[in-house]
């Protein structure tokens, strides 16, 4: 089941234009997260797009984005802080809220981490929140300041050299973050709580994750991350964390069996409420997407109907091909089928006969290349046209068929 990655946008605290991703996954979405990356980091550093897809792949939608004057959001980092990055995130889930769902999971990597925990208690739709490496106290943050801190105290501001990038520190934030208390907030907030920390961690001590796991009231767990940096760089150690954060939130949610989502003997299209036109298809065992173009208004999270047409003829293309070559114990390579579709005037499609032609108006045109690897005789060639025109999708299209349709109710199922 492949999730989908689709770019967004939305007012921030100050009016500022905020970057946003939604990983929305291939089906029907079970709940929706709200991500908070590191301090200066931004929505697609390694671990938040680890945790991101692996949600989705749970059936999570995560929506990321850059906090005001970091990544592709507008702002001026300079004049943000600690509750200015609360109120994004308030931001965000007021924007969720308004065009989806409120999120029922908060995730919170680093300075991220304490972001969530101050806000949890505010959002009554959340049930459960996770947290990365994140700092116990807010303060915490100005150690990575060094001798820089003495000039911001003095001059009201600094140029500071964070992960070798420089930002422009004011006094203003060093005040708000020392004046954050966290801990009350993590004991009245009520929620759920995982809290993921390297022992290793050489950024925010191990201590922090003591400090929140005790100040916190049950259901509330601990996962250490043995080995994993601070910015858990390494796939192996963001991929653990997100599949834990997956499981984890998994038993927060509402089961619920949505429609499109019992067994059926025919295929099942089924809206999914995000975008205009996205649709989940039900084959079997199988989920995939169909969309439009963002072109005509779609969110392209998947092939359009016209694409799985194509895709159909090609594909029965390929088998039948496959299925003559093994009958005649034939030496046949590797085979691929380009499928194009498009609507032309009758008056121009040469392959039609002079009566189609006369007939006017317009008509659908598949032109289909099959591609062999490896040699072909001339004679095989020519018998591979010739079988290709007799694959049971070929057969379909080019006769007349017949739809039966009827409309239901739910009390007439």
């Amino acid at each position: 089941m492949t999730a989908t990655s689709i770019k967004t946008e939305f007012g921030g605290h100050s009016g500022a234009t905020l970057a946003a991703r939604l990983d929305i996954p291939a089906g029907h979405v079970r709940a929706y997260a709200l991500f908070a990356h590191c301090f200066t980091c931004t929505k697609d550093i390694l671990a938040a797009k680890r945790i991101a897809a692996e949600l989705a792949r749970a059936g999570i939608a995560v929506l990321r984005f850059d906090f005001t004057g970091l990544g592709s959001s507008e702002g001026e980092f300079a004049s943000t802080n600690f509750s200015s990055n609360v109120a994004d995130l308030m931001s965000a889930v007021d924007y969720m809220r308004d065009n989806y769902e409120a999120p029922s999971i908060l995730i919170g990597h680093s300075l991220g981490g304490a972001a969530v925990l101050a806000l949890a208690g505010d959002i009554p739709e959340v049930k459960a929140v996770a947290t990365v490496g994140a700092p116990a106290d807010v303060a915490h943050v100005v150690h990575n300041f060094g001798s820089k801190l003495e000039e911001i105290e003095e001059r009201g501001e600094a140029t500071v050299q964070l992960a070798g990038r420089p930002f422009t520190i004011q006094k203003q934030f060093l005040d708000d973050v020392r004046g954050s208390i966290l801990s009350e907030r993590i004991a009245t907030m009520r929620k759920a709580l995982l809290v993921l920390h390297s022992p290793i961690d050489q950024t925010v001590g191990i201590e922090n994750a003591a400090s929140i796991f005790g100040a916190a009231k049950h259901p509330k767990s601990f996962v250490s991350l043995d080995g994993a940096d601070h910015l858990v760089s390494q796939a192996k150690d963001a991929a653990y964390a997100a599949a834990t954060i997956a499981t984890w939130a998994s038993r927060y949610l509402q089961e619920d069996t949505p429609q499109g989502e019992t067994d059926v003997e025919a295929v099942r299209v089924s809206e999914t409420g995000e975008g205009k036109f996205q649709n989940t298809v039900h084959a079997g065992r199988h989920r995939l997407f169909t969309d439009e173009p963002v072109s005509v208004g779609g969110l392209d999270s998947g092939p359009s109907p016209y694409d799985f047409l194509s895709a159909a003829l090609g594909a029965c293309t390929s088998m039948t091909l496959r299925m003559y070559a093994n009958h005649k114990k034939a030496e046949l390579g590797r085979i691929t089928v380009d499928v194009s579709h498009a609507k032309i005037h009758a008056t121009d499609c040469v392959e039609c006969t002079q009566e189609e032609q006369q007939k006017g108006g317009r008509i659908d045109r598949f032109e289909r290349v099959i591609r062999i690897d490896g040699a072909v005789s001339e004679e095989l060639r020519g018998r591979l046209e010739e079988i290709a025109d007799k694959c049971p999708v070929h057969r379909t299209l080019e006769s007349s068929s017949k739809i039966a349709t009827r409309v239901t109710l739910p009390d007439e199922e």
